[in-house]
């Protein structure tokens, strides 16, 4: 063999191997405002054939999640509003969902859907008569069944495992782990609570700010400034800590059809727009599928959100 054949033959066999390489690697990507059109259609068409997986599919296991839920506002008056820089700079840190929903009105039966896939038939904000009222599966009983830990932080909550309906700005309509029979107590915590050493955090953690700082009565820009002094400390652990925070919202404010923020952010996220329809159930889904765990209600069915996972 001449030295040139050798030559030919091995560029040959690099061109088989990198195109083989281009064929392994591709597969969904966030849209982007910034794309050009062709890369576009793309994604839309990746996003809408395998934007979410079945139970199984794989997804990552953070070390530790934080929920934080705020209040009546629809995406379009938060995401890009120069009130909320703190939140805009999350988004882009981070998977900003395009198209995430509550599932009713008013607030209460969404916090209800959010931890136990099932609004109970709830459509008002009432506090319970007496007692805790449920009973079923919900996300503190499947990770506790499963090994692991959970706790909501509500601000202003007057102390652990307090079944009060309010409490200066606290509100119990927004605690739903107040309502289940089947939780401790004491896994209502007030926020003053929330640990100084981050990696005694349960699992997965609610947070609940007051009725000031989560949008409801309060302005946009009073829960960022609240958001930044409060959580930021715990997203730059996380991004050391292989941890996730999640930033929903319980519903909009009946301008944009329930249409409402969601943010992944954290080291195993892909920053960019997902355009996939979501909402508290699949957010649920997925919260548990992180974990292996069995997702309670609706969210059994909703679908696990799994293109947003770097190297997923």
């Amino acid at each position: 063999m001449t030295v040139s054949t050798r030559i030919r033959g091995a560029l040959l066999a690099s061109a088989v191997v990198l195109a083989a390489a281009a064929c392994s690697s591709s597969g969904p990507r966030p849209s982007s405002s910034t794309s050009s059109s062709s890369s576009k259609g793309t994604s839309a068409a990746a996003a809408a054939s395998n934007p979410t997986g079945p139970p199984g599919a794989a997804v990552p296991r953070p070390d530790h999640v934080v929920v934080v839920i705020e209040e009546n506002r629809s995406a379009a008056s938060v995401l890009a509003n120069p009130s909320a820089p703190y939140l805009n700079g999350l988004a882009g840190r981070g998977a900003t969902f395009t198209q995430s929903y509550g599932v009713s009105h008013p607030s209460e039966p969404n916090y209800l859907a959010l931890f136990s896939g099932s609004t109970h038939g709830l459509s008002d904000d009432s506090c319970p008569a007496t007692g805790s009222p449920y009973s079923s599966a919900n996300l503190a009983s499947v990770l506790r069944a499963g090994g692991f830990s959970f706790a909501t932080f509500s601000e202003d909550l007057p102390a652990a495992g307090s079944t009060v309906c309010s409490s200066g700005q606290y509100a119990r309509k927004h605690n739903p782990v107040t309502d289940f029979s089947n939780v401790p107590a004491d896994l209502s915590r007030p926020f003053r609570a929330f640990p100084a050493d981050l990696s005694t955090l349960p699992t997965v953690s609610f947070v609940v700010p007051n009725l000031d700082h989560d949008m409801h009565d309060g302005t946009v820009g009073q829960a960022d400034v609240w958001l930044h002094d409060h959580l930021d400390r715990y997203v730059s652990w996380a991004f050391t800590h292989h941890s996730l925070l999640v930033v929903t919202w319980d519903e909009d404010d009946h301008s944009a059809g329930n249409r409402i923020p969601t943010l992944f952010v954290g080291p195993m996220v892909r920053p960019g727009r997902y355009a996939e329809r979501i909402d508290h159930y699949a957010v649920l889904r997925t919260v548990t599928a992180l974990y292996g765990v069995a997702a309670p209600g609706l969210a059994a069915t909703a679908p696990t959100i799994t293109d947003v996972w770097a190297g997923g």
